[in-house]
C-alpha cells in the first residue's frame, strides 16, 4: 500500500521535505505553479530528482492551472496553457513521473452552448502531448473540478482515446460540486482512473481536510476506489505535515 500513495508538496518547498520524504519513504506529488516554471534551475531539479529516485521514491506531478484551459475559446489563452505544459513536460523528463495531473478548465456556468468547441478545442490540445507522455512512460490525468457529473470528462477521454490520457479522481472536488452519486461516478469513469485526490471537506469549500475530518462517507469511497482502479496512486492532497500524519492514519480506518 505504502508505494502507491503520494503527497502533495510545492514544488518551491520539496528541498526542505526532501530528507522527511526520504524518512519516511512518501513518494512525493511535486505540484509546479507557474513562476516556479518560469525560474526553474535544470541543475537543482536533477539533484532533487536523483535523490528522490536513489531513495527508491516515486513521484506525480501537479501542472499548473491558475488562469489556464486547454479548450479555451480564445486562442491566446490556449497558447498559454500549451507553453505551461510544455513547461512541465521538461520538467517530467527529470522527475520521470508516474502521472501528471492536469485540469480541464470547463464548467457548465461559463461555456453553456459553447460545450462542444470547447471539447475539440480540449481534444485537439492534449493530443499535442500523448505522444510525449507515451516517451517519458507517464500518463496525463485530467482531474474533475467543477464537474457536476461525468460526461463531459468521459466525452474527452474517449475522444483523445489512449492510455496515456486518463483521469484523477478528486474526491474532495466531487463532494463540493457533484450531482450524482460516487457509484454513478466510478461506474463511468472508474476504468479510466490512474490516480484519485483524496481529502475531505464539509460540502461548502475546498477545505483540504484530513480524512474523516469532514462529510465525505469513505466507508463507500475506498472500496470504490479498490474496486474500479486497484492500481491507482493515492495521493493525499494535506497541505501541513501534521495534517498529512493524520489523514495516514485515518485512512487505516476505511481500509
Amino acid at each position: 500500500m505504502v508505494s502507491k500513495i503520494h503527497a502533495h508538496v510545492p514544488y518551491g518547498r520539496l528541498a526542505e521535505h526532501l530528507e522527511y520524504a526520504i524518512a519516511t519513504k512518501t513518494n512525493p506529488e511535486v505540484f509546479f505553479p507557474a513562476e516556479a516554471l518560469d525560474h526553474l534551475i535544470f541543475e537543482e531539479l536533477s539533484t532533487l530528482a536523483g535523490a528522490l529516485q536513489d531513495a527508491g521514491l516515486s513521484t506525480t506531478i501537479h501542472a499548473p492551472f491558475l488562469d489556464l484551459n486547454p479548450g479555451a475559446i480564445d486562442i491566446s489563452i490556449r497558447a498559454a496553457s500549451r507553453h505551461r505544459i510544455q513547461q512541465v513536460m521538461k520538467a517530467a523528463e527529470f522527475l520521470r513521473p508516474r502521472v501528471i495531473v492536469v485540469h480541464p478548465g470547463y464548467d457548465d456556468l461559463h461555456y453553456g452552448d459553447n460545450r462542444m468547441v470547447w471539447l475539440k478545442n480540449s481534444i485537439d490540445f492534449w493530443r499535442e502531448f500523448v505522444p510525449q507522455a507515451r516517451e517519458l512512460g507517464t500518463i496525463l490525468a485530467v482531474e474533475n473540478i467543477f464537474e457536476k457529473e461525468p460526461s463531459t470528462l468521459k466525452a474527452l477521454i474517449d475522444s483523445v482515446d489512449d492510455p496515456c490520457f486518463r483521469h484523477c479522481f478528486d474526491v474532495g472536488h466531487w463532494n463540493l460540486f457533484t450531482s450524482v452519486t460516487l457509484e454513478d461516478w466510478f461506474s463511468e469513469l472508474g476504468a479510466y482512473i490512474v490516480e484519485s485526490h483524496i481529502h475531505d471537506n464539509h460540502g461548502e469549500s475546498d477545505e483540504h481536510l484530513p480524512v474523516g475530518d469532514g462529510s465525505i462517507d469513505f466507508k463507500d469511497f475506498f472500496p470504490l476506489l479498490n474496486q474500479y482502479a486497484p492500481d491507482a496512486v493515492w495521493t493525499i492532497e494535506a497541505h501541513s505535515t501534521e495534517h498529512l500524519q493524520r489523514a495516514l492514519k485515518n485512512i487505516k480506518n476505511y481500509i
